[in-house]
């Protein structure tokens, strides 16, 4: 549909609201062959929303399983018992674990092995730490029972099994205590598959002075806010450490996650915008006569040039906005009904000790990376068509036509 010698008259005092009209309107009227270039940014966003949802589930599930685990997002160490775990419940803590470490050495007969015995609250790491899943003999010791939790690798090492007595002498005092063994477990981890063991820290032969703290922080929290906050609590007194700084290996394979992501995202609308801007190329050469006669009634190489990138613009956006709908509803839809489970694929990766669930996850990077991309490489691709046409004088359009 033409613009008529009044339209052309409107628009010199109108503008852009002429412009937007008059691209919306050839977008309604090319339908049948918009409609397969919106549904390719569609698909793109939808399932690029999706994707990026997904790494930061996994990014989530590494977290989880791995800080989950026993240590928590933030360690602190050497607390004064007038310290209380309460008072490290700021904003955004889920739960905070008291533990009290004790080095000695763990034997039965002539056997023994030195370790580091760790004094636990057993209901309340069953309530925060997923350990108790790596338990394959018996169970967590019970409060004021002076039971012990050992590895799988120290029971063999020392010819024991689940309700053998075992005998603990602390290395700093020579104090010794008598244990039974609870239950055995094995993480495949060797820090904890070798050098320590758990009894309630109520029947502890001794305490040192201090105790460590397990933090444990709500979904999407940030560590060093948190840390932060502690920081401004307890100025220069107390020593916390944040997950990325005990776990660097982890901290890089999160933000190659990322790095990835957006490379995808990149080269996928690397190739949507090459095939918008083919398509518009080839929409004005088939109308050529339209913008001949816009031409020949005065409008500019300029004024024309915007007209394509609103056709382009808009398109993308309202597309944008569409896959974007579609995206979030696919995510919450996953999530909702129970996440993907790649246990099958995980069985051997430490990241994934405790649980292979992936439950997609939205952020404001995988929420809006994927159109914001799409909307700028969109203008990118009509800079090729508006520029096919800029370089047509009206006389040669005219004897085109």
């Amino acid at each position: 549909m033409s613009p008529t010698y009044a339209d052309v008259k409107t628009m010199k005092s109108d503008g852009i609201r002429f412009w937007t009209r008059i691209a919306l309107l050839f977008l309604v009227r090319s339908g049948r062959s918009t409609a397969p270039l919106s549904i390719m940014v569609i698909t793109a966003v939808s399932a690029l929303i999706f994707l990026s949802a997904l790494a930061i589930g996994v990014n989530d599930a590494m977290l989880r399983n791995t800080v989950g685990l026993f240590s928590g997002h933030i360690t602190g160490r050497k607390l004064a018992d007038s310290v209380l775990p309460e008072d490290l419940m700021v904003k955004g803590v889920e739960g905070v674990l008291k533990r009290v470490y004790v080095p000695g050495v763990l034997s039965s007969g002539s056997l023994g092995q030195p370790l580091m015995l760790c004094g636990i609250d057993p209901p309340r790491e069953t309530a925060f730490t997923a350990f108790e899943k790596k338990i394959i003999e018996g169970r967590y010791p019970q409060s004021g029972h002076s039971g012990v939790l050992i590895s799988k690798p120290l029971a063999e090492e020392l010819g024991v099994q689940k309700g053998a007595p075992l005998l603990f002498t602390s290395r700093s005092q020579g104090r010794s205590l008598g244990l039974t063994v609870s239950g055995i477990y094995q993480t495949h981890i060797d820090l904890l598959d070798r050098g320590i063991a758990f009894c309630p820290v109520s029947v502890m032969p001794e305490k040192d002075p201090g105790w460590s703290a397990a933090v444990f922080l709500e979904t999407g929290v940030n560590a060093k806010d948190v840390i932060d906050e502690y920081s401004q609590k307890w100025p220069g007194k107390y020593d916390f450490e944040s997950w990325e700084t005990m776990m660097p290996d982890l901290r890089q394979l999160i933000d190659l996650e990322y790095i990835s992501m957006g490379i995808v995202i990149i080269l996928v609308f690397g190739v949507v915008a090459i095939g918008i801007a083919c398509s518009f190329v080839i929409f004005i050469i088939k109308n050529m006569r339209e913008y001949g006669i816009m031409k020949a009634m005065g409008v500019t190489t300029t004024e024309m040039s915007v007209l394509i990138v609103m056709k382009v613009a808009l398109m993308n956006v309202i597309a944008c906005g569409v896959g974007l709908l579609i995206g979030s509803l696919a995510v919450w839809g996953i999530a909702e009904s129970g996440g993907i489970d790649i246990t099958a694929f995980t069985s051997h990766n430490r990241y994934f000790t405790v649980s292979g669930i992936i439950y997609p996850r939205l952020t404001v990077f995988s929420l809006l990376a994927p159109p914001a991309t799409a909307v700028l490489f969109s203008l990118m691709a009509a800079v090729w068509p508006a520029a096919l046409l800029a370089g047509k004088k009206t006389a040669d359009i005219m004897r085109m036509i």
